[in-house]
């Protein structure tokens, strides 16, 4: 199997757009920028989904579902979410086709069957759960509702890329209400702190927490904590967002509460989610000229086991090895793929799983069996060792703890060696133009000189980390005060 992918070096996104398709994660669809995601991509999303779900419930979250469709007015009623929105919203106006009675065989729309209100097919649901929310809120008694729904949204976006940005795509999003403003934003910053976990924990990926500064905040929320993690090519991938919606939409959909000393008052929000962005950010961290390396916490199969053979006798003998030491690796949890397909040579397998980036690859032949060993290949560093079969277990346990580490370990120090700190703007430039990465600068606090930067540059600010010192010193672009440095970066 060749691989022929384009080299990072040479060009950065024609070499992932080919990776995707070539580790068969996604492909596009008829569907103009909307995306299939294949059995092997779809595979590594099920285990993000399932250790972030195992998460959620963990904090107290429960799942539910709520329709794709939210009516034009419900989605009008809190104005920056739907202004927020406008321009990427999908809407159903009709609800029936017919015969076109011109042309055989083709349909058109019933003009007769026109909705009485248009609907707004989901970007995010804040909308269509506020309004639930207000039928089950009377008393603090009901607080807190903490509600997790795994959906698909649809954003009609113009420039689309496979993961990263699609029209339509997957995702889970929280929506939360609490009786005080203290317990929803606990409650963000927790949630913020989960994806931050999880990112670190089994993508491998570091990540930095901050705040979003009000041009970059989501629509309708007063405060956007968010988790920013930095690929490859020195361009920022925001991993997730938690917002505090403070009361908005309570406000907007009048959803008030008993509280305990008998008055009323409107309940605080929250909402949170990650997507299937993430399969991007976990392609562009880790993987190299040879294809995907997938940390061994999330890849759908860490350990593949190839027969080499020449004879019928041989291929059986290998063959029963191979299934003994299969059972007894998944004995210890390990998920095991034994490749016995005859169609396919060894060097194609060989080819084919250090493209799909499966963590530890066991060949073994007629001459392995007779010294009672194996040979055992590492995708992150594509290294080779012989191992007797009696050590096999203990090696395969540490190697998956040593690969998942050392993939962290490489990310973080390539995100510290790319950021910069700079104090003018003739350097702001220059690091982002031949370096790239993170730029840590100060900034005046102005929307206006935010914009200015990024129409000079096209680099916005990621985040004002949680954890930046206050610091006096002067915006890098208008030299008015400033109290704390923020991070700028190009980004996806």
């Amino acid at each position: 199997m060749s691989k022929n992918l384009t080299k990072r070096s040479v060009d950065y996104s024609k070499w992932y757009n080919e990776l995707v398709v070539k580790a068969d994660l996604a492909e596009t669809s008829a569907v103009r920028g909307c995306m299939i995601i294949k059995p092997y991509g779809y595979a590594i999303w099920e285990k993000m989904q399932a250790e972030l779900d195992k998460m959620f419930k963990a904090t107290g979250h429960q799942n539910a579902y709520f329709p794709l469709f939210v009516p034009k007015s419900l989605f009008e009623a809190e104005e920056q979410n739907a202004e927020g929105f406008a321009k990427e919203c999908a809407v159903v106006t009709h609800y029936r086709l017919k015969n076109n009675p011109d042309k055989k065989g083709e349909l058109m729309v019933d003009p007769e069957a026109k909705l009485e209100e248009p609907l707004v097919v989901r970007p995010t649901s804040e909308a269509i759960i506020w309004n639930t929310y207000k039928n089950w809120i009377q008393s603090y008694r009901d607080l807190p509702i903490l509600i997790n729904q795994w959906a698909n949204v649809v954003r009609w976006e113009m420039r689309t890329r496979l993961f990263l940005r699609t029209a339509e795509f997957l995702w889970q999003e929280g929506h939360t209400a609490h009786a005080t403003e203290q317990e929803a934003l606990d409650e963000a910053r927790q949630m913020n702190q989960v994806y931050a976990d999880f990112v670190e924990r089994f993508m491998a990926i570091p990540v930095i927490q901050g705040l979003k500064s009000p041009a970059e905040r989501f629509a309708g929320a007063v405060e956007t904590f968010c988790i920013e993690a930095l690929m490859q090519d020195g361009k920022a991938l925001q991993a997730g967002t938690s917002h505090f919606l403070g009361q908005n939409f309570a406000k907007a959909f009048d959803v008030k509460f008993a509280t305990q000393s008998g008055s009323l008052d409107y309940v605080w929000a929250t909402s949170w989610g990650v997507s299937t962005r993430l399969m991007g950010a976990l392609i562009m961290t880790h993987s190299d000229d040879n294809g995907l390396v997938l940390p061994p916490q999330l890849a759908p199969d860490q350990v593949v086991i190839v027969p080499i053979y020449r004879s019928e006798e041989e291929r059986q003998a290998v063959a029963d090895k191979a299934e003994a030491l299969k059972k007894q690796l998944e004995a210890h949890q390990i998920r095991v793929k034994f490749d016995n397909r005859d169609n396919f040579k060894p060097g194609f397998k060989f080819n084919e799983y250090e493209l799909k980036g499966v963590p530890l690859r066991i060949a073994i032949g007629p001459k392995d069996l007779e010294k009672q060993q194996v040979e055992l290949a590492r995708r992150d560093t594509l290294t080779k060792q012989f191992v007797a079969e009696n050590e096999l277990i203990p090696v395969v346990v540490e190697l998956l703890e040593t690969i998942q580490e050392a993939l962290y370990v490489k990310a973080l120090a390539f995100r510290e060696e790319h950021i910069t700190v700079v104090d003018d703007f003739d350097h702001f430039q220059e690091v982002l133009h031949k370096k790239g990465g993170f730029i840590a600068a100060h900034w005046d606090g102005t929307e206006a000189t935010e914009q200015a930067i990024k129409n000079a540059t096209k680099a916005t600010i990621r985040c004002i980390p949680l954890d930046a010192p206050e610091e006096a010193g002067s915006c890098v672009f208008s030299g008015k005060p400033s109290t704390r440095r923020v991070l700028f970066a190009k980004a996806y």
